[in-house]
């Protein structure tokens, strides 16, 4: 089978980083390029100590369209100036990391074309005929995992939403809150109830349940409080409102939910981060008290959050095994 063509554009941040260390070991992906302008000439291994000796790729300065696909690993807002500076070949197929075009993305075009939001679990078999997705946040995956068995089935109604994350969430570039010594033995809430991946949330669970409200104004909605971890990788999501129907009930249709999703699993027994760092796993724990319903879903935020899930869209639009190169076990010990 002939190779996909792979160009990363923003290869120097942890996004970048992931992509390349799983694509290059991917059975159907063949990285041509790898931009960064300000590593322009260096081995992709002075940048991304971890592929020593995995590859002797240098980044490069330009980018051609001699390519299949193209992974867009830049800031929020750098996207849309991207296409806005560059035409990029009708035969090229997007998958854009940023937070550019998710909202409303069934409206937006890029090159004419309309950007599909990429979340497998929602828009599976619209990813597929897709030539251009916008890859979910990292917090809002984890997040909408736990919820869309239960939106589908139009039995979601208001949510409270906890999640803590670890600090490679933040990005590469360093700030007063990513340093060690900030970080070590220590936690904080931070955009409380105004955090960014709250709009592609709610719309996805409108698309799924058109009583879920659509905008964020509305206080019916979800509410959701980040809180910064003590740690490097994962997302640890803990989701609570009222349901009146049996754990068993509720467990069953979330199984069947999820039941032809290889990467998504209902556990019962009680989970946390280690079961899915370094995976594009997201496990999912359901407990119920009284009429309350508490559920519990963590992923790795650099794969499953960002550029697992951007391989796994990858995957669907080729007409791969969507689990092709992703078969990655977690960092359990």
């Amino acid at each position: 089978m002939k190779k996909i063509r792979v160009g990363i554009i923003g290869g120097a941040g942890y996004t970048g980083g992931e992509l390349i260390r799983i694509l290059i070991n991917h059975p159907h992906a063949d990285i041509k390029f790898v931009h960064s302008k300000s590593n322009s000439g260096k081995n992709l291994y002075d940048v991304h100590s971890d592929l020593l000796g995995e590859t002797d790729m240098k980044f490069s300065a330009e980018w051609n369209d001699k390519i299949d696909t193209m992974f867009l690993c830049v800031g929020h807002g750098e996207a849309k100036k991207f296409f806005e500076e560059n035409k990029i070949a009708d035969h090229i197929r997007v998958i854009d990391l940023s937070q550019d075009f998710r909202i409303s993305s069934s409206k937006q075009t890029i090159n004419g074309k309309q950007v599909v939001y990429g979340l497998p679990e929602l828009n599976r078999d619209q990813i597929r005929e897709a030539s251009h997705i916008a890859n979910p946040g990292c917090f809002a995956t984890a997040i909408q995992l736990g919820l869309l068995p239960l939106a589908k089935a139009g039995l979601l109604p208001e949510v409270y939403t906890t999640g803590i994350t670890g600090s490679t969430g933040a990005g590469q570039g360093l700030s007063p809150t990513t340093h060690f010594s900030w970080r070590s033995n220590n936690i904080q809430a931070y955009k409380t109830l105004s955090h960014q991946h709250v709009k592609e949330i709610h719309q996805s669970l409108h698309q799924l349940q058109n009583s879920f409200p659509l905008s964020i104004d509305d206080e019916k909605g979800l509410s959701f409080i980040p809180w910064r971890g003590d740690f490097t990788r994962g997302i640890f999501i803990s989701s609570l409102l009222d349901s009146p129907a049996k754990i068993e009930v509720i467990t069953k249709m979330y199984e069947e939910y999820y039941q032809d999703h290889p990467f998504t699993f209902v556990s019962k027994d009680s989970i946390f981060l280690k079961q899915v760092v370094n995976t594009n796993k997201c496990v999912i724990q359901l407990e119920k008290i009284g009429s309350k319903l508490v559920i519990h879903s963590v992923i790795d935020n650099l794969v499953k959050g960002a550029s697992g899930q951007a391989i796994q869209n990858m995957n669907l639009m080729f007409g791969l095994d969507e689990c092709a190169g992703l078969k990655l076990k977690a960092n359990f010990f």
